[in-house]
């Protein structure tokens, strides 16, 4: 997802830092013209608005933090926006820190997966000032056909939770929908274009076509799933949502059987 920001930046002309904790993924964003930082300082150092994008809460602290980290090559004419699933506790930590230091900061994660982030679709899903997004938005434009505007800082991450819990629950109610009509004899051919007729709806069609495939590009693993709905249960600590816990159970099974780096739709299968 960060490479396909980091190129469409490229492909619209404007000057691009980068950094990764495994250099080698950084070749072809160099070859066309992207400048490799040696730490999240340079590269923060280097631009006016820094984007990160890492697996994790572990992962994000450790690019923020420290002396090398972000942070510390951060000013207040920069803009700063986290753009991976993390949890809100984090988020919210984070954009503490940078109020306290005067830093303009976005939670901003994307949906629409791996293909809009390199053409240039991407939906952001976004908490901070508001004025501000307003200000950013034509530099936004080149990585995006959508902002949605969710409130203060934290609460694009929020909703990024509420999505993803929505969409694997209908992945596994998909699943679950087929195996009912099959084993009462109705052609599987026949039912899946009718669901994606009604209720339709994007994740109902991304079901099908993984149900009629024994193979398809991965564009969200079990293992990332997993760890956004293990996110979204902590936000949700003290509230009973059992369609949420059979999901994130299901997952966990996929994981422990090996399924880890499968495509998150191999709940269909």
């Amino acid at each position: 997802m960060g490479s396909g920001i980091a190129m469409n930046y490229l492909e619209n002309g404007y000057e691009v830092a980068i950094w990764n904790r495994t250099p080698d993924k950084a070749k072809a964003l160099q070859a066309a013209g992207a400048t490799l930082a040696i730490s999240p300082k340079a590269a923060a150092e280097q631009a006016d608005i820094i984007f990160e994008v890492t697996a994790n809460d572990e992962s994000s602290q450790s690019v923020w933090q420290g002396s090398d980290g972000i942070l510390a090559g951060a000013d207040s004419n920069k803009t700063l926006i986290v753009s991976g699933t993390f949890s809100v506790e984090w988020t919210e930590q984070l954009a503490a820190l940078c109020a306290k230091s005067g830093f303009d900061f976005f939670d901003m994660p994307l949906t629409g997966g791996r293909v809009a982030a390199e053409n240039g679709s991407l939906t952001l899903l976004v908490g901070g000032d508001e004025t501000k997004l307003n200000s950013l938005k034509p530099d936004l434009q080149a990585i995006c056909e959508k902002v949605n505007y969710f409130g203060s800082a934290g609460s694009g991450m929020k909703y990024k939770l509420v999505l993803n819990s929505l969409q694997a629950a209908h992945i596994s109610a998909f699943a679950e929908a087929m195996r009912l009509a099959t084993e009462q004899g109705l052609d599987p051919k026949r039912v899946g274009p009718a669901l994606c007729d009604r209720p339709g709806g994007v994740v109902t069609n991304i079901a099908w076509t993984a149900y009629q495939q024994s193979t398809i590009p991965l564009t969200f693993s079990v293992d990332w799933i997993s760890k956004d709905l293990k996110y979204a249960q902590e936000l949700a600590k003290g509230i009973d949502l059992p369609i949420l816990d059979d999901v994130v159970a299901l997952y966990q099974k996929a994981q422990k059987d090996g399924l880890g780096d499968e495509d998150w739709t191999i709940a269909i299968k």
